[in-house]
């Protein structure tokens, strides 16, 4: 008789809810094998009996060829005694013990889906809802693990017999598809309308909603993670009440489009940003303009010569965009999260038809409930690679790989931007967006996104990471909930080149030269930093250099009125107010009075090296903005016009004439940063607006000068410390002119440049650094205090000044 043989098999990851439970069934079934498979909080556990060559072939190829979505991080077998019988079956999940499984993200509707969705023949022909092993919701549905049916808010749908069957056929491609349902039994989509909302008398709600699409009306669309605004983006009116009514300034609207064919006359699509635009992600892809292009109506980016597009990822959000043979709709929608801005996306039903009430006209929504709010994530490209500007839906909850095993631990980020990180072992899991911790409503959401990150991955922080900003809202949210946790406070442009670090893989043995830019971070001094240079590793840094410090004449006033910083920073250099100067034109005569004696006085003037205010003053002076009416705005204009140079001048090297800074050194020995002045630079962009100098090459030659101060510190930075790795990071390197800039530098000199690719360099990736910084600062010391007045996280023994 032949031998037989028996083996347990675990397999971790993303290996629930993407089919493959069905996957290891077809593949024991198709070598003869007996056996079962099961769902455990572990991951998915299968016992294989047969002829030894067919339980090796099968542990060997079981990742090799797993389902599209899968995500396979270990498979460990290991023999168990025989226990006879045939066939193989699924058996029914097990719940109990440590969740050590992964949660897939929501996916795209896949080829197969859309091919049903359209094809009149079959049963699911325009159901909404429709979906597969291999797409659909999944993070934002998921209430627990395993991840079974009644561990998703599908709970309250029981299956039809024909969906039954379907869900029970191995070969069928909704085998265990956990979302699977039909028009007869799944979740029912409803148009209301009026005041109060009432539901329509259509018969086919989305017909309705496209017809009011076309009339110029808002639609409040519950989609996968929250709801979106949506109009016609081609209907300037409607787009104009939108932005009113939504309080959002002039800050772009992303936009959605049937397919790429539907944008290739408007953007600029190379093969990168055509993978991202079709991947399963589905992110919202930044793209730049094509010149003379007619698209949609102005009021949609104003100024911006990018526009923000993504493509369909659900089937509600195909059939509002229209199937083959319906009715001509709008080509193009806006599709903004549904919100006031600075509020959370709304997610609930009933929330939605009381805080949307005064910005849509009507809602398309229907009764399958979203447990996990999910805003659409933002990738540019940057050098022919994805640059992450926000990770959130299609990307969130996949974990990131750690270069080092950190304990149990949660870092809750910054206030701007947010998105927390939880760890342990070599894993870090970031949530997805919350937003700006500002509003009350955004600090519940950061909560409830915490507690159900914990129960999907099983962490339990002992730890927890924060900024050192003592006002930040995050900070005295972690001070509330640690309990008798340690609270290690990380400074803030460490944790941002900790993150890159991360990204990278780096295990921290050598430091890196961290050029952290951007627009605030609290200081060891109790200065706004933001224009850093930092010689570090995961235990501590060295502050090499820093722009000079100017006053921040009134804090906010000075982010939401750049000509206060333009100012602010001739003061400092001893430059004129000439009256000339678009800066001094725009300030009214009185508040440039009480301006002076504010600086002169030094009142309610913080000192700050922001590098991300340095932007907005010479974005002012230029004349190019003078209010922001959103975040950045001033120095997103400024890159705007220096890409308006053209290939010649973008890097400000068509005329050798980019500016430069002075750098002023330290006394030897003392152990100061060195301080790089823009006063002389500032005195170049002075002539040249005097001159008549285009705002577009005065902003190229600022992007070489600032590129210029890179290099020239790095070369510094080396010289003495003999370091070859640079970290570009913070949000200002969210700018692809800057960064594309530096690098092309760095790397002339010979210089490793780490960049962010799958992280956001802004706030949204801060929480990753915090936590590394937190575990390895905490493994130093083995102690942690509150408030030390220095160093680079509160624990003793971990600054380092002047190597």
């Amino acid at each position: 008789m032949e031998a037989v043989q028996r083996r347990r098999v675990t397999v971790r990851g993303v290996v629930q809810g993407v089919g493959f439970r069905p996957y290891v069934y077809t593949r024991a079934t198709g070598l003869g094998l007996a056996g079962h498979v099961t769902n455990t909080a572990e991951g998915v556990v299968a016992e294989v009996e047969g002829a030894p060559a067919a339980v090796a072939e099968f542990c060997d190829r079981l990742a090799v060829d797993a389902p599209p979505l899968a995500v396979v991080d270990t498979v460990d077998h290991h023999q168990v005694p025989a226990a006879g019988g045939a066939g193989f079956r699924i058996i029914a999940s097990r719940a109990g013990g440590a969740v050590r499984t992964l949660v897939s993200p929501d996916t795209a509707t896949c080829a197969d889906c859309l091919a049903e969705l359209a094809d009149p023949a079959d049963r699911r022909h325009r159901h909404p809802f429709i979906t597969c092993t291999h797409c659909g919701p999944r993070f934002t549905i998921v209430t627990a693990l395993p991840y079974d049916r009644p561990n998703t808010t599908m709970a309250g749908f029981p299956m039809c017999p024909a969906c039954a069957r379907e869900y029970a056929d191995p070969a069928d491609r909704r085998f265990h598809a956990q979302p699977v349902a039909c028009p007869d039994c799944g979740p029912r989509l409803r148009l209301l309308t009026g005041t109060p909302p009432r539901e329509t008398d259509d018969a086919d709600p989305v017909a309705g909603a496209r017809r009011l699409l076309g009339s110029g009306a808002i639609l409040a669309v519950k989609g996968i993670g929250g709801y979106h605004l949506a109009c016609d983006a081609s209907d300037a009116r409607a787009v104009r009440e939108l932005r009113r009514r939504k309080a959002r300034g002039d800050k772009p609207f992303a936009l959605m489009a049937r397919d790429p064919a539907a944008v290739e006359d408007l953007v600029h699509l190379g093969s990168e940003e055509r993978s991202l635009l079709t991947g399963r992600e589905r992110p919202i892809v930044l793209l730049r303009r094509r010149a003379g292009a007619a698209g949609p109506a102005d009021e949609v980016a104003p100024g911006s010569p990018d526009l923000g597009l993504m493509l369909p990822y659900s089937p509600v959000h195909h059939l509002l965009l229209g199937l083959p043979g319906d009715p001509p709709g709008p080509r193009l929608l806006v599709m903004t999260s549904g919100n006031l801005s600075g509020e959370p996306i709304v997610t609930d039903d009933a929330e939605a038809l009381e805080r949307l009430a005064g910005l849509a006209d009507a809602w398309l929504t229907h009764d399958r409930p979203i447990h996990v709010p999910c805003d659409d994530s933002v990738v540019r490209v940057c050098d022919g690679a994805p640059l992450t500007v926000r990770r959130s839906r299609g990307y969130a909850p996949l974990p990131l790989a750690l270069p080092l095993p950190v304990p149990a631990t949660l870092a809750v980020g910054g206030d701007l931007k947010n998105a927390f990180c939880l760890g342990q072992e070599r894993r870090a899991w970031l949530s997805a967006h919350i937003g700006d911790m500002d509003d009350l409503a955004t600090q519940d959401a950061f909560e409830r996104a915490e507690r159900q990150l914990e129960s999907v991955t099983g962490v339990r922080p002992r730890l927890i990471a924060a900024d050192r900003h003592p006002g930040y809202r995050s900070v005295r949210w972690a001070g509330r909930h640690a309990r008798d946790r340690p609270v290690v406070h990380v400074q803030h442009h460490h944790a941002h080149i900790a993150s890159a670090m991360t990204e990278h893989g780096l295990d921290g043995s050598r430091r890196v030269i961290g050029i952290a830019f951007d627009g605030t971070g609290y200081g060891d001094d109790g200065a706004v930093w933001g224009g850093e240079f930092l010689l570090t590793d995961y235990r501590g840094y060295t502050r090499f250099a820093h722009l000079a410090y100017v006053p921040l004449p009134g804090g906010d006033a000075a982010v939401r009125r750049p000509y206060r910083m333009a100012l602010s920073h001739l003061w400092a250099a001893n430059l004129d107010w000439s009256p000339e100067l678009p800066c001094t034109a725009v300030c009214p005569p009185d508040e440039l009075r009480v301006l002076r004696t504010q600086l002169d006085r030094n009142l309610n003037c913080a000192p700050t090296s922001s590098m991300g205010r340095l932007f907005d003053a010479v974005s002012s002076l230029t004349g190019i903005r003078h209010h922001a009416g959103y975040e950045a705005q001033a120095a997103i204009e400024l890159e705007y016009a220096a890409r308006a140079a053209g290939a010649d001048h973008e890097d400000g090297d068509g005329d050798g004439r980019g500016y430069r800074f002075a750098l002023r050194f330290p006394a030897p020995g003392s152990g100061d940063p060195v301080v790089a002045d823009p006063a002389p630079l500032l005195a170049a962009v002075v002539a040249d607006v005097r001159a008549g100098a285009a705002p577009p090459l005065i902003a190229a030659r600022f992007h070489s000068g600032v590129a210029g101060l890179v290099a020239d510190l790095c070369v510094l930075a080396r010289e003495r410390y003999g370091l070859e790795s640079a970290a570009l990071t913070g949000g200002v390197f969210a700018n692809t002119l800057l960064s594309s800039a530096c690098a092309r530098r760095l790397r002339a000199h010979g210089f490793t440049v780490l960049r962010h690719h799958l992280v956001p360099p802004n706030d949204g990736g801060l929480a990753l650094g915090q936590l590394m910084v937190a575990a390895a600062t905490t493994a130093a010391a083995r102690t942690t205090v509150e408030h030390p007045q220095r160093g680079e996280a509160h624990v003793p023994g971990s600054a380092r000044k002047g190597d």
